[in-house]
């Protein structure tokens, strides 16, 4: 990370600090908190981290961006931030120039696709679109080109994810998009899965830094049988277990983050970081989330406790943008592609 990620990430860590407190939000059941973090977060421009000045962003590189997607997996809060940084950075592909407010993505399902019409409208049914009830503008992919359309134009059916976030289908039937362009080569429907994945890869590995902190602390509190149930070797354990998949997701996935910071296109290459970053990420926040909640008992499956908050959020983030079933469904069939004498080469290649 260069001392430019650093002072991104450094000022998305205080904003979360001062206004995302895990307490104060598990209690704030009205969700006040949200429109005072969204406001800070859009006021430094993270949101649009991928957006280049002239298309009215703030212009940092990919690596800062992804920095930011860390620090809010470790936050695990309940706001578009990714969503809407997804979106800007699709928008920017096509230099269309993003608007104010929360935004979203779609197709963000690998069985959906939508339609351009003649008349560039666009039309389909898209499940699964990670806050489309809360956003103002969403950003869509159909037809080979890239639209900015106005959310109030589609028809939302809510949802919920597994962690309560909005995981909406969204309905669009001749919708007139606001804005659109012809997408460059290589900006497809698997461009913008595989930059969901990684992304969601991002945020799994900082909600397990999370979890892992979180778990090391109650157990350095919590006594039993007159001592520490740190100093139980079966608890060193699991948090020794917990302590390796978080490692590991964290290594895979900044391993993609560094590969599509210095990617000029999305190749073979960038493919298999991201697809492994999200298998393995994925299998982290599965055995993590098991682990976390043995480690603190019964008063971590409480509605009252924080725990839920980063178990529940990486658990639901697995099936958004690919599963890893999906994913690792897809790699093989690159590998069976390219025959067995290219898979090192591939692997190596970095």
């Amino acid at each position: 990370m260069t001392e430019t990620d650093n002072i991104v990430a450094e000022t998305a860590e205080r904003i979360f600090a001062d206004l995302a407190d895990a307490q104060t939000i598990n209690n704030d059941k009205q969700g006040a908190w949200k429109a005072p973090l969204w406001q800070a977060l859009a006021d430094s421009g993270l949101p649009l981290s991928w957006v280049p000045e002239e298309c009215d962003g703030s212009g940092t590189s990919m690596a800062e961006g992804f920095s930011v997607l860390s620090v809010a997996g470790r936050a695990g809060v309940s706001v578009p931030l990714a969503e809407t940084m997804l979106a800007g950075w699709l928008l920017a592909q096509g230099r269309i120039k993003s608007p104010e407010g929360t935004m979203t993505v779609a197709p963000a399902n690998t069985r959906d696709r939508l339609t351009l019409n003649a008349d560039d409208t666009i039309s389909g049914r898209v499940r699964g679109i990670p806050f489309a009830k809360e956003a103002k503008h969403i950003a869509v992919i159909a037809g080979g080109s890239i639209a900015l359309v106005d959310a109030s134009a589609c028809k939302i059916d809510a949802g919920l994810s597994l962690a309560g976030d909005h995981s909406d289908t969204v309905n669009f039937d001749k919708v007139k998009p606001v804005a659109i362009a012809k997408a460059p080569a290589g900006i497809d429907e698997q461009a913008l899965l595989l930059m969901g994945s990684l992304a969601r890869s991002l945020q799994i590995a900082g909600a397990l830094e999370s979890m892992l902190s979180i778990s090391v602390q109650y157990s350095g509190e919590r006594v039993a049988f007159e001592k520490k149930i740190s100093k139980f070797q079966a608890v060193q354990h699991n948090l020794a277990r917990l302590a390796g998949e978080t490692s590991a997701a964290l290594a895979a996935a900044s391993s993609a983050a560094d590969a599509f910071s210095h990617g000029a296109d999305i190749d073979d290459a960038l493919f298999l970081e991201a697809a492994a970053a999200k298998i393995r990420c994925s299998e982290a926040a599965e055995k993590g989330a098991a682990i976390a909640h043995q480690v603190h008992g019964a008063i971590g499956f409480t509605q009252e406790h924080i725990l839920h908050r980063y178990t529940l959020r990486a658990l639901a983030w697995r099936d958004d943008f690919g599963s890893e079933s999906y994913w690792a469904v897809e790699l093989g069939k690159l590998v069976a592609k390219r025959g067995a004498d290219e898979l090192w080469p591939l692997v190596a290649s970095r």
